[in-house]
């Protein structure tokens, strides 16, 4: 600002010595302060404006850090599941022997033993069984329209006995 004011000070000396009458010497002064300030105003208005923007533009960064630190840490997440580094896996079994439901980790393992019943659980990794599910595991939703449907076909047959 101080070459600005350096500036608007030669300016003013210049018209001073040009302008000897010194009502005209005055009312240019008032004039030339007049437009100084008026531009002035412009620029403070600039710098207030351009100031908001920037505030604005940071919040806008800070809350788009924020998503992709949400999103980063969600994949992250979903890596370490998908990548475990130790190569072992939690898998929620069902024993066929008692029903109980219990999580195990599992190292490439080809059988478990139960820890309710100390049955040995036999993992099946690659195939489904031929038959598909029976419709009797408690782990099981796949089959609760099948389950449905026996019912209602032993309600029929019950009834039927019922009017015999």
């Amino acid at each position: 600002m101080s070459v600005l004011s350096d500036n608007y000070k030669r300016i003013v000396s210049e018209i001073e010595g040009k302008i000897t009458n010194p009502e005209e010497l005055e009312f240019v002064k008032e004039k030339v302060a007049e437009l100084s300030m008026l531009f002035m105003d412009i620029i403070d208005n600039l710098a207030d404006k351009t100031e908001e923007k920037i505030q604005q533009m940071e919040e806008k960064q800070k809350q788009i850090e924020d998503k992709i630190n949400m999103v980063e840490s969600a994949v992250n997440e979903i890596e370490g599941d998908i990548y475990e580094e130790d190569g072992n896996f939690d898998f929620e079994i069902v024993c066929p022997y008692c029903n109980y439901e219990f999580t195990a980790e599992i190292t490439g393992k080809d059988e478990i033993t139960c820890p309710e019943c100390n049955n040995i659980i036999e993992l099946d990794w690659n195939e489904e069984d031929e038959d598909g599910c029976t419709g009797h595991c408690s782990g099981c939703h796949g089959c609760e329209e099948d389950e449905d449907d026996f019912d209602e076909d032993e309600q029929d047959e019950e009834d039927n006995e019922d009017d015999m």
